[in-house]
């Protein structure tokens, strides 16, 4: 969507899908790509220090968004904790060394530290010189909100007084994407929308990946200068009968949702950015959630994974900033699938889920500050 809010909100007011076609191992399918300008500027980044040559985009991605997040909110470089996950990792760097030492039957001596999931945030820390503590971890598509979920356990517990954390993903690479064909959950829609998720008629998956890395900046206590206040979190992990699909009615969420809003007047909330992946089962089983949680007067309900695709770990931390972005210019941000009326309607409260393989569920409530 961009590196900066202003270019982020004017992609969302376009009402415009950014995904396209793109040669992916010898095939067409349809990705949230990056932009050439941020491309080049990973390029850049790549070039401007051996150390990071060696690197995989996961790690870069982060490292630039982790520096953008620093800038905008007048952080120093010093302490503060970092917890950035991702649920692929270095895929793209793991692909590679693994096809070289099929072909050869050895490989580089960069391979075990490159493709390590905890480079992620142990590079950042390196990049920002941060001196509290790093982790990295992975909790597949909700990964991104667990780390939300961990910043706060950390400022409340008073071991730290800021925490940045967020998520990275790049896995637009052959074997990533043949993984998520091979479950018949990858689009293959050749339409104006590739992804249509929060389509509650459609009759095929339209699952589309994404890039991308995104983060924020937690502190305790109140600040002028704020964004957004975490008014309630949420967490839940349902017992499975698929290793890849949730309950009918998507318990997971519906325990993190009501976690969330245990001290909230549900209709004070006023709109939920879903996780929608675009899959028929997916998308219904989380609709049917909200609807156990807020009965029949739903807020409105949106998703951004039609315009930027899913970003697995990404994606929470990216769901969060449409969330502040909606309250901060009092306007909701709609899907073209799903209408709904959001006319004369404020945009002060915000639910954010997040979800993924293994039924595990993360619910954020943000509000205005």
């Amino acid at each position: 969507m961009g590196s900066h809010p202003a270019d982020v909100w004017a992609n969302y007011l376009s009402g415009k899908t950014l995904l396209a076609n793109k040669d992916i191992g010898g095939k067409q399918v349809p990705v949230g790509r990056l932009s050439q300008i941020l491309h080049d500027e990973v390029k850049g980044l790549r070039e401007s220090n051996p150390h990071y040559r060696n690197l995989d985009n996961s790690v870069l991605y982060a490292i630039l968004a982790s520096r953008r997040a620093l800038a905008s909110n007048g952080w120093k470089q010093g302490d503060f904790g970092i917890n950035i996950g991702s649920s692929r990792g270095a895929t793209e760097l793991f692909e590679k060394y693994h096809s070289d030492f099929i072909a050869s039957g050895s490989t580089g001596s960069h391979a075990s530290p490159a493709t390590t999931l905890g480079n992620i945030a142990s590079w950042v820390a390196q990049d920002l010189r941060a001196t509290g503590p790093d982790i990295s971890h992975s909790i597949t598509c909700s990964t991104a909100l667990h780390a939300v979920l961990n910043g706060i356990a950390w400022l409340r517990s008073g071991l730290a007084d800021k925490f940045l954390v967020g998520g990275s993903e790049a896995p637009l690479t052959p074997f990533t994407i043949a993984q998520m064909q091979s479950m018949k959950i990858y689009s293959q829609q050749d339409s104006e929308y590739p992804c249509k998720a929060l389509d509650l008629h459609k009759s095929s998956n339209t699952m589309v990946l994404g890039e991308g890395a995104a983060m924020a900046c937690l502190a305790s206590g109140k600040n002028s200068d704020a964004l957004a206040v975490i008014e309630g979190f949420g967490y839940a992990t349902e017992v499975l009968h698929s290793s890849v699909s949730l309950s009918a009615d998507a318990e997971c969420l519906q325990k993190s949702m009501r976690m969330a809003l245990s001290d909230i007047d549900l209709q004070d909330v006023d709109a939920v950015v879903m996780h929608a992946p675009g899959t028929v089962k997916g998308d219904l089983s989380e609709y049917r959630a909200v609807q156990q949680v807020f009965g029949d007067k739903l807020p409105l309900l949106t998703t951004n994974k039609w315009q930027v695709g899913h970003t697995f770990g990404t994606s929470g931390l990216l769901s969060l900033e449409m969330a502040v972005l909606m309250i901060q210019h009092n306007r909701f941000i709609g899907v073209p699938f799903y209408p709904q009326s959001a006319e004369g309607k404020s945009v002060k409260k915000v639910l954010v889920n997040a979800v993924g393989f293994g039924g595990n569920a993360v619910s954020i409530l943000v509000s205005k500050p």
